[in-house]
């Protein structure tokens, strides 16, 4: 039986409460951890919320990644269209990147998660929000290895260094158990981070300002 908190949670709840709380639950649980009874838990709802709101556990599931990736793809859509120099425009995206990774680490997490597995899900976030930014990341790659200011690699090999820094993000959990952690807070971390990866990408232009 739903308790009163529950029947009042779809009304008390905004729509981007209950998006906000699915990204949390998702991230830390993984799509198949977050059962819908578990997501009804966490949301506060009764059983059936989520399947009367948003037709079923995968809508729900896109709805929880619409909200959260959207902003993120456009901002790195829109740093890439600018009239900079290549350099400038990668450093511009890798720096957009990271700030967004350490604002809102459960993207990253999900993204960690639904990478390591072939799945309708993977193919959603690619075709929506991955491809559209390597789409615009992969001419301005090309230039600048062509140009020779960033070292000649594989396509694949630079993003991985791109993505997989930024997914690292995430990794609080370890870094805390390692004990070497001297940076105030993540979002300083990722500006670190970020600062260090473009100076292995780009060690001609060292220095640069973003």
């Amino acid at each position: 039986m739903a308790t009163p908190g529950e029947r009042n949670a779809p009304i008390t709840l905004s729509e981007a409460d209950i998006l906000k709380r699915g990204l949390e639950a998702f991230a830390e649980l993984g799509y198949e951890g977050a059962s819908v009874r578990v997501l009804a838990r966490r949301l506060g709802v009764s059983h059936n919320f989520i399947n009367v709101r948003f037709g079923s556990k995968g809508k729900f599931w896109r709805a929880v990644v619409d909200a959260a990736m959207t902003s993120l793809r456009d901002d790195l859509v829109w740093a890439a269209d600018k009239s900079l120099p290549d350099d400038q425009l990668l450093r511009g995206i890798v720096f957009e990147l990271f700030r967004h990774a350490s604002k809102v680490p459960e993207v990253n997490r999900i993204i960690a998660d639904e990478s390591a597995r072939e799945s309708d899900r993977l193919d959603y976030i690619n075709v929506l929000y991955i491809q559209p930014f390597f789409t615009v990341l992969e001419p301005i790659l090309r230039r600048l290895m062509v140009a020779r200011q960033m070292p000649d690699a594989p396509l694949e090999v630079v993003f991985a260094a791109i993505n997989g820094s930024a997914l690292a993000l995430t990794h609080d959990p370890l870094v805390r158990r390692l004990g070497i952690s001297s940076t105030p807070g993540r979002s300083e971390r990722a500006e670190l981070m970020a600062r260090l990866l473009l100076d292995g990408l780009l060690p001609r232009t060292t220095g640069a300002a973003v």
